[in-house]
Formats: structure tokens, sequence, C-alpha cells
């Protein structure tokens, strides 16, 4: 555009009164692909453990606030206010949390929707609107926005898992509260549901029978890795991402969190994915393995306990390094969020029988 003075003073002027002119800003806000702010990033578990494991010798539930969580904050979100609204990606706020023995996290709730996947230890349950909900290694656990919720370790061992909230979006649109429950600690009011609609999955209640909160409320590693066994002894492995079973609640048919999807995935041996990219991101957390991930050409490697940000619109291909041991990738993403708003759109890459070079190794 050839800006002439009286154009330029005119562009002065409508922007004293708070306009732009859409011929100027156009190309930055119609953008013709998304230009994610996100960047693709791994938390090694070392480091993770490490920190976690001093703050739980310095920080308690009298001087530390209800939680003794660490987010896991995207660099490229970092610059947001406050705190990069707590972004592992656009939508979703990974964290991690450590409980030790004998340990009560106290009661609250929020507009937030959560979920937990259990990276090490058993003993403890979640206490979700005065239900026991027992949590152990590998299972998958949620808590809807809403319910008041809270935490006690019963076990001899410190205990670690992944949270995930839609935190952001939630911040981002202005509909953000949280409340402390009223009282010291929530009652039992309601029989432990771990075994709640087991081996019935298929299956729901009619609307009269419908439980007050989701239908599963903890998702045992067991009945889903039995679920990836029988795909893998039936089924060749899907090319882009091996095998994979989605976390629903059977009461809806729809994804066990809205606004956050959660899959687990299988890699068998020696397994080379495709790359594909698409809008929505994802977070990952390796429960088993070792591999890696090329993200827009750059390899990121990942063992047991890493997370792993893939954010939207790259690149990405999985590949377990391993001859004979599968790798197992729990995976949380923003799907049914884009699924929602009708503007999910996947690609897949056509060049080099469908996989990247690999230009560089990520160094943090």
């Amino acid at each position: 555009m050839n800006i002439t003075p009286e154009i330029a003073k005119f562009h002065e002027d409508v922007r004293k009164d708070n306009f732009e002119p859409l011929w100027v800003a156009g190309g930055q806000v119609m953008l013709p692909e998304p230009k994610s702010k996100p960047i693709p990033y791994i938390w090694k578990w070392e480091t993770v453990k490490k920190h976690l494991e001093r703050a739980a010798e310095i920080i308690d539930f009298e001087n530390g606030g209800d939680r003794r969580v660490l987010m896991l904050i995207n660099p490229g979100m970092r610059d947001l206010e406050p705190f990069g609204w707590g972004a592992t990606t656009q939508t979703m706020s990974a964290c991690v949390q450590i409980l030790l023995p004998g340990e009560k996290a106290p009661a609250h709730r929020h507009t937030q929707n959560a979920m937990r996947f259990i990276s090490t230890g058993s003993g403890t349950y979640s206490l979700v609107e005065y239900q026991k909900v027992y949590m152990s290694e590998g299972d998958y656990v949620i808590t809807p926005k809403g319910l008041w919720h809270e935490h006690e370790h019963e076990g001899t061992e410190p205990m670690i898992w992944m949270d995930c909230l839609d935190t952001p979006l939630v911040y981002y649109l202005h509909a953000t509260f949280f409340e402390r429950y009223p009282g010291e600690w929530q009652p039992v009011k309601v029989k432990p549901a771990v075994d709640k609609y087991r081996g019935a999955t298929m299956v729901r209640p009619l609307s009269d029978h419908t439980p007050d909160i989701a239908a599963l409320p903890v998702y045992q590693w067991k009945p889903t890795v039995d679920a990836l066994k029988g795909l893998s002894d039936h089924y060749d492995p899907d090319p882009v991402e091996g095998y994979v079973v989605e976390y629903f609640n059977p009461s809806t048919g729809k994804s066990a969190v809205p606004n956050i999807g959660a899959w687990m995935q299988k890699l068998p041996p020696k397994f080379h994915g495709k790359a594909h990219r698409h809008v929505n991101s994802v977070v990952i957390h390796v429960k088993e393995g070792r591999g890696y991930t090329v993200i827009d050409g750059v390899r990121f490697d990942w063992s047991k306990g890493d997370f792993l940000v893939i954010p939207s619109w790259c690149w990405h291909e999985h590949v377990n390094l391993s001859e004979t041991e599968d790798a197992y990738l729990f995976q949380t993403n923003d799907i049914p969020l884009y699924e929602t708003l009708d503007l999910q759109r996947v690609e897949l890459y056509e060049e080099n029988g469908g996989h990247q070079k690999v230009l560089s190794h990520f160094s943090a």
C-alpha cells in the first residue's frame, strides 16, 4: 500500500479515537493459517521430580496455599499476565502435583474443568462431591467444573500426578470463579466410585438413574492397557498414531471432560509414525518407553515421565526406539473444543514418505 501523507495523517487521527484500519491490520489479524504463540517444548522427568521433591520439603498447606503444584508454563506464553495464564498451550494448563503420606489438600471448586493422570504412587483419594475416588499409577481421574474436591494420602510413599485444566481458555473468556469449601473438610456421603459401571462402558443409564457426577470418575490403568492389547492383537497400527483409545463418558458418549480430550496411545516396537498436523494442541506425558517426536524438523527425545507439548499446526511424528517394548503416551488435547466450534482441521505430511527431515535436536 502506498501511504501518502494524507493517508498517514488519517491513520493517526483514527487511532487517537481507538480505531484501527483493517486495510493495515488485516494481514496480521486474518492469517492464512494458524500461527501458534505456544512453542514445542519438553520438561524432563528428572527436572520435574527434583523440583517437586524440593517443594515437598519447603512448602506445606499452612504456608503455601491449598495445593503443592507446579504449572508447566510454555516459554512462548510466559509474557502473558498473570503468570502466562498458567498456559502450557493456548487452551490447556498442564501441572504436576506432589502429595506426601498423611497429607490432606483442602477442598475447593472452580469453573475450570480438571483431570489427573497418576505418574507414581498409590494410596491417595480425591473426595469429589462427597465421594471417594481412589487413584493409583496409570489411572486417569476427572473432576468436572464446579465440583468440590480435596485430596488425602493414605499410602506410604510420595505420590505424583499430572493435572490438566482448561485454565487459559476460562481465563481468556473472563469466566473464572474459585471458591474454598466453607467447612474444614467435606463429609463422605457416597460410596467409593472406583467400580461404578465397570464392565458396562458401552451402555449408559437412563436419565432417571444418571448420577450427579460423571459416570466414571476414575479410569483404571489395567482396563485401559487391556483395551490397547485387544486392538494390537487384531489390527495393524494406525500409520500416524499407532494404537489409541480415548477416555469418554459412557453416560453421554462424549469426552470424559468437556473441552479437554484424553487418549492413551501405544506405539509398538520400532514404530515410526507418519507426520501430520492439526489445529488442536497436545500435551503428552510419557507413561512408559523411550523414543522421540519430530516437531517441525526438531527432534525431541523422550522417556518415562517426560512432558511434551505439541502446539497448533505443527508437523509432528512419533518414534518408538525400542525393538522389543511398547511405548505408552498419555495425551491431553483440546480436540473436543475445536470439534464443538467446528474449527478442527487435520493435514497429512505428503513428502518423503510421510517423514520429516530432522534438522536439529532440542536442547533446553
